[in-house]
């Protein structure tokens, strides 16, 4: 939920936004998707919601999945299927981002010149729900590395799987700080930072 205030505050600053993850199946369900046993905020549609008229009016282009990979539990080793939205059964979890949705993001970075990255594409500490975010990552890293790219990723579950994609030190810069960073994108005063100046 402090991530869909951010949202909120940031959408009308921003060229695109990719939302994924776990805050995705929030959105998919605001759009009247069937999510299964997916993690999902319900009580955050409307807010959800409120995002992508914002979005539309500040002509932020919003990417959402439009496919996905879904399983029965979420655990190593158990049977996956890709499905397209409103497929997904009700016993199924919504766990990565599906490879249509993947190539989108990918050519969606190739055409920025920054990103801002907060928050895994599934539920990347269990393979294979960690392809979406390693080939995504891998794609920003690449261009970074080109100098085609500011990639910039923040936040704890972010840096581990960057270190996890292995690219986590050719990204431009990568922060720790969680709630701080979404703070500092907000455009927030930090105390710590703020003492530090000169």
């Amino acid at each position: 939920s402090t991530k869909l205030d951010l949202l909120k505050n940031l959408v009308t600053k921003l060229d695109k936004l990719a939302i994924g993850g776990g805050m995705a199946n929030t959105f998919l369900y605001a759009q009247g998707h069937d999510v299964g046993a997916s993690y999902c905020e319900k009580d955050l549609a409307e807010t959800a919601r409120e995002i992508i008229r914002l979005a539309g009016q500040s002509n932020c282009k919003l990417f959402l999945p439009i496919d996905i990979v879904v399983a029965e539990q979420m655990a190593a080793g158990v049977p996956t299927r890709v499905r397209n939205l409103g497929n997904v059964d009700d016993h199924e979890r919504i766990l990565d981002a599906g490879p249509e949705t993947v190539e989108r993001l990918k050519r969606a970075i190739g055409n920025s010149k920054t990103l801002i990255w907060n928050g895994p594409l599934g539920v990347f500490e269990i393979p294979p729900f960690d392809k979406g975010t390693v080939e995504t990552a891998k794609e920003a890293a690449k261009l970074a590395k080109e100098g085609k790219l500011v990639a910039v990723a923040g936040g704890g579950d972010t840096v581990s799987a960057m270190n996890h994609a292995g690219v986590a030190n050719d990204l431009t810069f990568v922060s720790t700080a969680g709630g701080a960073f979404l703070e500092w994108m907000e455009g927030k005063v930090l105390p710590g930072v703020e003492a530090l100046k000169v």
